[in-house]
C-alpha cells in the first residue's frame, strides 16, 4: 500500500493509495490525520519529496501516526535526499547537514529506504536500510530522445565512477573527463578543463545528479564548444533550476526528472520516475 505525502508526486502505480488529510497549523507546525480504513497488516510504503524542513516534519509525524496505528513494516522513498551536497565539512563552523538529515530518519526506524540517484557514497553510508536506485534508465531514456551518437561527459572527478556505470550499461558509450575548480569559502567556479584535444563535432551529454544554479554546467559548455563540440545536452537526475533556465540556454535540450518538482517549462524536458522505476 502507498502513501503519497505529496499528492502531485506519485512514483508508483497500481497500488492502493492511503487517504489521509494534512495541513499546517497556524504556528508553522504539519499536521496529518490518516484515514484508518486499510489493512494495516500490510507493508506501507510513504513517497514524499523533501525540499524543506517541514516537508522533512510531515514525514517524522506521518510514521508516528502509522506506528500508532499499530502498522508493523514501514519503507521509505525519498528520491532527492536532502543536504545530500553537505556531505563533507569543509570549513570550521559548518554542519555536516547530510548527517543530521540522515539522524532524523534513522531515528523512524524504517525497513527500507529508496533514494533516487544519491550524490554520493557518504548518504548511504549514514542511511540505515538504504537502497540507492541508479539513473541508468533516466539516461537510457535520455538517449531515446537524442540519439545514440553521443559522448557522455562527466563534468567532474565527483562524477566518474557513476558515469562509467551508466557507460557500461548503456554498452560502452564514450565518456569524456573534465573537471573545475571551485572556492571552498566563496563557492566560485573556475578553471574548467576538458580531456580531449578535439570533440570533431560530436554530440555531447553531460550527466550529474543535480543542476542548481548550473554555473558548473554553463562553464563547462563553454569549453566543450571550444573543443569542438556538436549539440550539448544537459541530463541531472534532480532538477533545482533556482537561476531559472535562461542561464542554461547553450544547451540544445535540458533532460530532469519530477524527484524535486514538476516543470511545466518547455525548456525543460521531465521524464518523471514512475516510468523509471
Amino acid at each position: 500500500m502507498i502513501l503519497n505525502l505529496d499528492p502531485k508526486f506519485t512514483p508508483f502505480q497500481n497500488q492502493e493509495e492511503i487517504k489521509f488529510q494534512s495541513f499546517t497549523f497556524s504556528g508553522g507546525e504539519p499536521h496529518i490525520k490518516i484515514n484508518p480504513d486499510f489493512d494495516r497488516n500490510q507493508k506501507i510504503t510513504i513517497t514524499h519529496r523533501l525540499n524543506s524542513f517541514n516537508d522533512l516534519g510531515l514525514l517524522c509525524i506521518t510514521v508516528d501516526a502509522l506506528r500508532r496505528m499499530d502498522v508493523k513494516i514501514i519503507d521509505l522513498f525519498i528520491p532527492y535526499f536532502p543536504a545530500a551536497r553537505q556531505d563533507r565539512v569543509m570549513i570550521p563552523g559548518e554542519p555536516l547537514s547530510v548527517k543530521v538529515y540522515a539522524d532524523i530518519i534513522n531515528a523512524m526506524q524504517l525497513k527500507k529506504v529508496f533514494v533516487f540517484d544519491a550524490h554520493s557514497e557518504v548518504t548511504p553510508a549514514l542511511l540505515n536500510n538504504s537502497t540507492v536506485i541508479p539513473n541508468y534508465t533516466f539516461i537510457k531514456e535520455v538517449l531515446e530522445n537524442i540519439g545514440n551518437n553521443v559522448k557522455l561527459i562527466s563534468p567532474d572527478g565527483g562524477a566518474l565512477k557513476k558515469i562509467y556505470k551508466v557507460s557500461e550499461f548503456l554498452g560502452g558509450v564514450e565518456v569524456v573527463e573534465c573537471s573545475k575548480s571551485r572556492d571552498v569559502k566563496t563557492g566560485k567556479l573556475s578553471g574548467f578543463k576538458v580531456y580531449e584535444d578535439d570533440l570533431e563535432g560530436m554530440d555531447c551529454l553531460i550527466v550529474d545528479d543535480i543542476c542548481d544554479g548550473g554555473g558548473t554546467f554553463v562553464g563547462l559548455a563553454e569549453e566543450l564548444k571550444n573543443k569542438n563540440a556538436g549539440k550539448l545536452y544537459l541530463a541531472v537526475s534532480h532538477g533545482i533550476f533556482n537561476k531559472g533556465f535562461e542561464v542554461l540556454d547553450c544547451f540544445d535540450k535540458i533532460f530532469t526528472t519530477n524527484s524535486v518538482k514538476d516543470f511545466e517549462d518547455q525548456s525543460v524536458v521531465q521524464i518523471k520516475l514512475d516510468q523509471l522505476i
